[in-house]
């Protein structure tokens, strides 16, 4: 292997968790402390509230049978950086690894009833099964745990949901688009969004925004789309339309059209985007007072 693709390899492979000092822990009440710490120090400065946050976990030798975390409460936020809690979450964990040992995650539930995230309250729940990894031993005398990618001979299963009040996702979404606009030197005085359900898997997306720029241009321009999830889970956006009752404006957006119709055009594939052991056996997309997206693994 080349110097160049050795390189690489060692980018996109993951980094160990770190969780201390050796030996790995004892018990569940000890690995559940670790977590804890590991999440401060990863998170640092943008998080308030995760000593709320409730841990369990129960061990069975070098496997974890099980781990239970609810963050319900914790409140991330945009600013800060990770990393402030402590030296040791100031840099990426990359020990020289002198003793390795296979374990197996039975089972990971995440709940979260609800955690806020960059001002936006998002309900979550989460079980995955199967999870295979590494405990690893470093030789500056700190444990951790690498994860071991799924594979075709060992799959991972589960389930997941999130959920985010719709109001809320319009209103975080007003606050991202204004400070976008603004630095183009447009004002954005307004935005309505509105996403109707089309069936389990689609939606249609309509947007009014009204802009000023300067003293004398003031406009509104409209967005509409749909989104959808088919039976072999490829997301595909169509009918992309923007346009404005304002000349000038209405102008300026035909100039991006082509951009847009290829941005839009090309469908996601969900399923080839996960390792070969996730396989996608469903996706949900529910909208009323809530957006909910929820998702099953085979």
């Amino acid at each position: 292997m080349s110097d160049a693709a050795q390189h690489a390899d060692r980018t996109s492979a993951p980094d160990p968790i770190p969780l201390g000092t050796t030996p790995r822990p004892v018990d569940g009440t000890d690995l559940a402390t670790r977590v804890r710490t590991a999440l401060a120090e990863e998170l640092g400065g943008r998080t308030a509230g995760l000593e709320r946050a409730s841990i369990d976990a129960v061990l069975d030798g070098a496997d974890i049978v099980s781990a239970d975390i609810d963050l319900t409460g914790v409140v991330v936020r945009g600013d800060g950086a990770p990393g402030q809690a402590g030296a040791a979450g100031s840099k990426r964990w990359q020990p020289e690894v002198v003793r390795r040992e296979p374990g197996t995650l039975r089972r990971l539930r995440v709940d979260a009833h609800r955690l806020v995230a960059v001002d936006l309250p998002v309900d979550v729940t989460a079980e995955l099964e199967g999870l295979r990894f590494e405990w690893v031993e470093g030789s500056d005398g700190r444990v951790g745990i690498l994860p071991v990618e799924p594979s075709e001979a060992h799959p991972v299963s589960g389930h997941a949901r999130v959920a985010v009040d719709k109001a809320g996702l319009v209103a975080t979404a007003r606050g991202l688009l204004s400070v976008v606009l603004q630095q183009q030197g447009i004002t954005l005085t307004g935005l309505d969004v509105d996403l109707v359900s089309r069936g389990p898997r689609a939606a249609t997306l309509r947007a009014d925004a009204a802009i000023k720029k300067g003293m004398f241009l003031s406009a509104r321009v409209q967005a509409t789309a749909s989104v959808s999830v088919d039976e072999n889970m490829v997301l595909a956006i169509r009918d992309v339309q923007l346009g404005s009752g304002n000349p000038l404006v209405a102008a300026l957006l035909g100039t991006i059209k082509s951009r847009v119709e290829a941005a839009t055009s090309r469908d996601i594939d969900l399923a080839e985007k996960l390792p070969d052991g996730v396989r996608l056996a469903d996706v949900r997309l529910d909208v009323g007072q809530e957006l909910v997206v929820s998702a099953r693994l085979a």
